[in-house]
């Protein structure tokens, strides 16, 4: 009988790729019309991890409010700012370490709050060819991460086999408590705070060894 294969479900903006200097470069295209102050790349990380519009609502709050209450409004704006390749990188050794998890028999996919149109370029950008399935914050109208079904939408193309959660923040930790699956914490992203984790890693070369871990008997 076949051993199924293992599962990691990852986050993407603040555990594969670190996205948040393109992102506050479309917030402050978006300040610049409102006459407001240019926020830099650590302020607007603590925006992140909500969703795109979260994101332009907390900007828009921590630089002086949201005029009219217009927030769907600047969001449009935002996303003609938005060009989600500009100064996007993968995080260092992020490729390589997933690149080994693919080769030693593991299926991946990832579950983001970004738009599956964009995730989708920017992981082919990027050299991740390796992930099979894609998951975005408008994949399922109206579900966002901590929704269980997005999670289950990431899970339900790769298999059936023991699975790990790889994100950066609160709401990746939720989401993996959500699915019952072990949360690997990804310590150079986007976190707002101390998060429970059963294991954690700033290098990704230790990413290998901590998944055989969290998943083994």
């Amino acid at each position: 009988m076949n051993t199924p294969a293992p599962r990691a479900i990852f986050d993407l903006d603040g555990t594969l790729i670190d996205s948040a200097p393109s992102l506050c470069a479309a917030g402050n295209r978006l300040l610049a019309e409102l006459g407001r102050d240019p926020v830099d790349v650590e302020t607007y990380k603590a925006f992140v991890g909500k969703g795109m519009k979260v994101q332009v609502e907390r900007l828009l709050t921590h630089t002086g409010g949201v005029p009219d209450d217009d927030v769907d409004g600047f969001f449009a704006r935002f996303r003609a700012h938005y060009d989600p390749l500009r100064a996007t990188r993968a995080y260092p050794g992020a490729v390589a370490a997933l690149t080994a998890m693919k080769k030693s028999g593991w299926r991946m996919s990832v579950c983001t709050q970004k738009p599956e149109g964009l995730a989708r370029m920017v992981l082919s950008a990027l050299g991740f060819s390796m992930i099979e399935a894609v998951v975005g914050g408008d994949t399922i109208p109206g579900a966002l991460k901590p929704d269980p079904r997005l999670l289950a939408a990431a899970m339900a193309p790769i298999g059936d086999g023991p699975a790990i959660y790889v994100g950066d923040s609160e709401t990746d930790a939720e989401t993996a408590a959500v699915g019952g699956l072990p949360y690997i914490l990804h310590l150079n992203g986007y976190r707002h705070g101390r998060i429970d984790a059963v294991s954690s890693f700033g290098d990704f070369a230790e990413l290998p060894a901590l998944a055989r871990a969290a998943i083994a008997p």
